[in-house]
């Protein structure tokens, strides 16, 4: 609404409204902000403990990997790796955080059956596959929870700047307005008053004019 707003209590009404509505639109993007953040924090740290997961996890896979090549012999080890399917059941659903879309990742957990054979293979060779597939599982939920955060980070900026302007520009904007229109109603009422009082005056003196003349 312009500074410049006709002062009338019609007026006023409206910009009291208005100025209740943006304090009540601050709250709410203020706990918004902080449902978020308390959201993110909680991502930040899973997101942490998955990736020390994969670490400690890919660390195994590759030694028990090295033992079956140095025992089978890379040749043998790659033809076992060709029997083991490609992953093809990955799908991506989305869940809301306060109106944030947030991605799960969602696959296929395979039996732990081996797609290969005993007989050409040994242990090494079957702790590497089951601790990758447990990489790949990690990697995924990984996924999720760094996809989730960057969207959480996003929508905290975009809330934070609508909580601003409403803090730092709608509502002083508001408060001086009414502020101004309250000021400017009194000054009015005081001038009604003090002109009435003169035609009051006025009005008693023409009455005792009149009284004095009879």
């Amino acid at each position: 609404m312009d500074l410049n707003t006709c002062a009338t209590k019609g007026n006023l009404i409206i910009i009291k409204n208005s100025l209740a509505l943006s304090k009540q639109g601050y709250e709410l993007m203020d706990k918004k902000r902080n449902i978020l953040i308390r959201e993110l924090m909680q991502l930040i740290e899973k997101a942490s403990s998955i990736q020390s997961e994969i670490d400690k996890t890919f660390t195994e896979a590759y030694a028990s990997l090295q033992r079956a090549i140095l025992e089978m012999g890379m040749n043998r080890v790659r033809e076992a790796s060709a029997a083991i399917p490609l992953e093809n059941s990955v799908r991506v659903k989305t869940r809301s955080i306060m109106g944030t879309e947030i991605p799960l990742v969602e696959f296929e957990k395979r039996s732990p059956s081996l797609a290969y054979s005993f007989h050409s293979t040994n242990q090494f060779l079957d702790d590497a596959r089951m601790q990758f597939e447990k990489v790949k599982e990690l990697t995924l939920r990984l996924t999720t929870v760094e996809n989730s955060a960057y969207r959480l980070s996003f929508n905290i900026k975009k809330t934070q700047k609508r909580a601003n302007a409403l803090k730092n520009i709608t509502i002083p904007k508001y408060e001086a307005l009414v502020h101004n229109i309250q000021n400017a109603l009194e000054e009015k009422e005081r001038e009604e008053f003090t002109r009435l009082k003169v035609i009051k005056r006025q009005a008693d003196k023409k009455k005792s004019s009149a009284s004095s003349g009879a």
